[in-house]
């Protein structure tokens, strides 16, 4: 995947959210497809259903860090560090998001009376946050490619 910032844009060209790509740029790095999930991510589009709460940025990055880390069936045990992860990917976003938009729900990256996501405003986010999602992988011990392959 050597053009994330084009995939970006044919994945929304194709009428997928925010968190959507976050999960489909997970899936793909990894080889899988799950349908299921990328239908259920929609959930969290324009902050939850539709709300302009928390940013769907935020809530699917905190997913594709669930899908590494977090217990899956009964014989899985949660990654000792996704409570690390996850705080990781949470300071940094509301860091990045309140300093750059007064705040991290919707209503504050693409303003009160917007209905749809702002291309470039979401677009330069969610390329940055996928970017943090890969570091934060990384230095954790998970490899991107392979969730069940430890480094």
């Amino acid at each position: 995947m050597k053009d994330v910032g084009f995939r970006i844009i044919q994945l929304a060209g194709k009428g997928y959210c925010c968190s959507q790509i976050l999960m489909l740029l997970a899936l793909e790095i990894q080889g899988r497809e799950n349908q299921d999930l990328v239908r259920a991510m929609s959930g969290l589009c324009m902050g939850a259903a539709n709300s302009g709460g928390i940013c769907g940025i935020f809530t699917g990055a905190s997913c594709v860090m669930a899908l590494y880390g977090a217990k899956g069936d009964d014989a899985e045990k949660e990654a000792d560090k996704l409570p690390l992860m996850l705080a990781e990917i949470s300071e940094w976003f509301g860091q990045n998001t309140c300093r750059l938009y007064g705040g991290s729900s919707c209503a504050d990256i693409v303003g009160e009376n917007r209905r749809r996501p702002d291309p470039d405003r979401c677009g330069r986010l969610l390329l940055d946050t996928w970017r943090r999602i890969q570091e934060i992988l990384l230095e954790n011990g998970f490899d991107p490619a392979n969730p069940d392959l430890a480094l």
